[in-house]
């Protein structure tokens, strides 16, 4: 039709751009560390993250994300790029709720592949396998009830994708740091001295000359060492990874298989009297075929005596005696013998790799457990300075698809910690000295429990998959009962759902609070619970019938939520719920303007003739797309039949364990983990857990 007037404001470009994470509020008082006119010879950061794995990469990306740029940011590594074969596979449920959160999940949901169900395969009287029976893959509730396996370089490209949005330098490649001193005499702001070595990007290659690697000396304010089991940051720290090796050889291999194994496209645990074999189905590839990865239990021990507790054998620093040893110990397996051995195991069904592909990757690994007793160094001020996560500081077999998801929900739980004690986010003084100092230490508090956990179920599950799978009066073998109780009582852990956090001063419990609210200790069903990730529910908008996931309304962008459980009286001007959202309203004023975000659910069961007159006025003010209808009920749009899973919404109630007559309210925190829990008579509680790790907004 004819345009007579067209007028637009100067914003409206903005519109067709993709949208930004905002950073977060920055009460510091943050000088460049880089000044432009060469004042200074050493370059300065607030961070220097080590490595460039999943962990690394994804610390980086979330530092950028929360506002962190490139002359306060560094991240290096000593790949000339991202992973291109082998290595990590699996994302459990909650890393693709984090990366959903992100808005980064899409494309790992539509290629990867998704395991949804486990055969487990056991041996017969005579001699071949049989399977034994089918358990659901996940079987605790989730967003995405099911794994997804994909190449651990593609997760690393989507990751420096999403970082080139927020960082014009990225990732520094091809950068081997070589050592890592705390010096608080030559800089106290800037106390870590980082040494690294870089190859110029025209000389890379296998064998570059001396010429073309420089040395360059920095300091940071903080430096996390995801760097792997080799880890030097970890070394600098003088920190060992202890544990324990078995004297069993396990051998990997991707490929494109010929054969007539009926669940190849399932996760299949599989013992037979010859060994034993796990299958894991991965993404299709440019070909058109799809990969499988094959760990196979190969019939080669280690010596006792060969067997380190100590840290974990770097070929740098290891003895020429033991590097015979080790060379010799490698030679013997090949990759031919993998796969004639899973061919063994597998009768009297056949494999092989399919004509006229190759084998994309293969590797050998022993069996081991290990961890740091400590993730920090701190200084003289008792201020944590050097951190370490993922490998770095814990490895595991790899058979629990947990090593990449593990170690992101590292990085997860100290990036906000990181930047709100850079930023002046937490308050400089409160009634206990070091609130800010405290929130870093709460990062190896919380984590070194998961990683103990994490040794102390991996150490069970492939002990027990190295087994032989046996009868029941077999006092000799594993029933293969034992087996699937232990893979089915883990799944809380490995899925990453049943996570919980210890009682600690930013996870609340009940002894904090004068009255719990929750009716109800189903956690891992969803019953609210300091310390543990908050469930999502399907619920209903109010102000356009869309029904949603709460958790769209928890982004990973660094912000405190409160959500609160309105009770029935919603509509009463001086009922409770009123007055609750009027004291919360009042605590989210106090600290700085989009820091705590408001979700709102209600159990009316009828509000499509409420208008916003009707309801407390803070909902429109604070969470006008953020309130929501938690009662089973049908969205204007969902009358047929067949569109009634799609647009129901729940019992968020009843999954929360909270009474609607009652109702509840809680704090969560910025990795998406609930801090604590308040009757709706008692709010102030939440106002005495911001009082503690927030700083007011200062007066204009």
């Amino acid at each position: 039709m004819p345009v007579f007037v067209d007028n637009a404001s100067s914003s409206r470009d903005l519109r067709v751009l993709p949208s930004l994470a905002p950073p977060l509020p920055c009460f510091s008082e943050v000088p460049s560390p880089n000044p432009v006119n060469g004042a200074t010879q050493v370059e300065r950061y607030d961070v220097v993250v080590v490595g460039a794995g999943p962990s690394g990469l994804f610390l980086t990306l979330l530092l950028a994300r929360y506002g962190l740029r490139d002359d306060r940011l560094l991240c290096i590594d000593s790949k000339p790029g991202t992973l291109k074969s082998g290595q990590a596979d699996g994302l459990q449920p909650r890393t693709l709720e984090v990366l959903h959160s992100l808005g980064l999940a899409e494309e790992v949901l539509k290629q990867g592949c998704q395991m949804w169900e486990v055969a487990f395969w056991n041996p017969t009287i005579s001699g071949g396998i049989e399977r034994t029976s089918y358990v659901p893959d996940v079987a605790v509730p989730a967003m995405f009830p099911h794994e997804v396996t994909i190449h651990q370089g593609r997760i690393e490209r989507i990751l420096s994708d999403d970082l080139s949005r927020y960082s014009e330098r990225g990732v520094k490649y091809s950068s081997r740091v070589s050592s890592i001193k705390i010096d608080e005499d030559g800089d106290s702001q800037y106390p870590v001295v980082v040494e690294y070595e870089t190859i110029d990007a025209e000389q890379k290659g296998d064998s570059p000359a001396a010429s073309a690697r420089s040395k360059h000396f920095i300091r940071a304010k903080h430096v996390v060492g995801a760097d792997g089991a080799h880890s030097v940051v970890r070394r600098s720290m003088g920190l060992d990874l202890v544990g324990e090796s078995k004297d069993l050889i396990w051998g990997v291999v991707d490929l494109v298989v010929d054969t007539d194994f009926p669940d190849i496209r399932r996760r299949c645990a599989i013992h037979s009297n010859a060994g034993s074999v796990m299958v894991i189905p991965r993404e299709q590839i440019a070909t058109g075929d799809f990969l499988t990865r094959l760990y196979v239990q190969v019939g080669i021990e280690v010596p006792a005596d060969e067997i380190s507790g100590g840290d974990v054998a770097d070929p740098t620093t290891m003895s020429s005696e033991a590097r015979q040893k080790a060379k010799e110990r490698r030679s013997k397996i090949t990759m031919e013998g993998i796969l004639k051995q899973a061919q063994t195991v597998l009768q009297p069904y056949q494999i092989k790799l399919k004509t006229n592909c190759n084998v994309d990757w293969w590797a050998a690994y022993q069996i081991g457990q290990r961890m740091t007793e400590n993730f920090a160094q701190k200084d003289c001020m008792g201020i944590p300075r050097v951190f370490i996560s993922g490998d770095a500081c814990h490895t595991h077999s790899p058979k629990a698809g947990q090593g990449m998801n593990v170690s992101m929900m590292d990085s997860y739980n100290l990036s906000w910690k990181l930047v709100y004690h850079l930023n002046g986010l937490v308050p400089i003084s409160s009634q206990r000295a070091g609130a800010s100092v405290d929130l870093l230490n709460s990062y190896e508090f919380e984590r070194r429990e998961i990683a103990r956990e994490l040794i102390e179920f991996d150490t069970k599950f492939s002990s027990m998959f190295s087994g032989s799978i046996g009868k029941e009066d077999d006092d000799k073998g594993l029933t293969h009962e034992q087996f699937v109780e232990v893979f089915s009582t883990g799944n809380g852990f490995t899925s990453g759902c049943g996570i919980e956090y210890s009682e600690s001063d930013s996870i609340w419990k009940e002894a904090r609070t004068e009255r719990n609210p929750v009716h109800g200790t189903d956690y891992l069903g969803g019953n609210l619970r300091p310390g543990r990730r908050l469930l999502s529910a399907r619920v209903i908008r109010h102000v356009d019938g869309n029904p949603r996931e709460l958790q769209d309304d928890f982004s990973s962008n660094g912000r405190f939520k409160i959500l609160v459980l309105t009770s029935i009286d919603l509509v009463k001007p001086e009922g409770r719920s009123s007055k609750a959202l009027q004291a919360v309203a009042g605590i989210i004023d106090q600290y700085p303007p989009g820091i705590i975000e408001l979700v709102v659910l209600h159990a009316l069961e009828d509000t499509r003739n409420i208008l916003w007159k009707d309801l407390p006025s803070e909902i429109k003010h604070h969470a006008e797309m953020r309130f929501h209808s938690a009662w089973p009920v049908e969205a204007p749009t969902g009358k047929f039949q067949t569109r009634n899973h799609m647009y129901k919404g729940e019992d968020a109630y009843g999954i929360y364990g909270v009474n609607r007559n009652e109702g509840a309210a809680c704090i969560v925190r910025p990795d998406g983990y609930v801090s604590m829990i308040a009757s709706l008579d008692s709010v102030e509680n939440i106002e005495k857990y911001f009082r503690q790790w927030l700083r007011p907004r200062q007066a204009p």
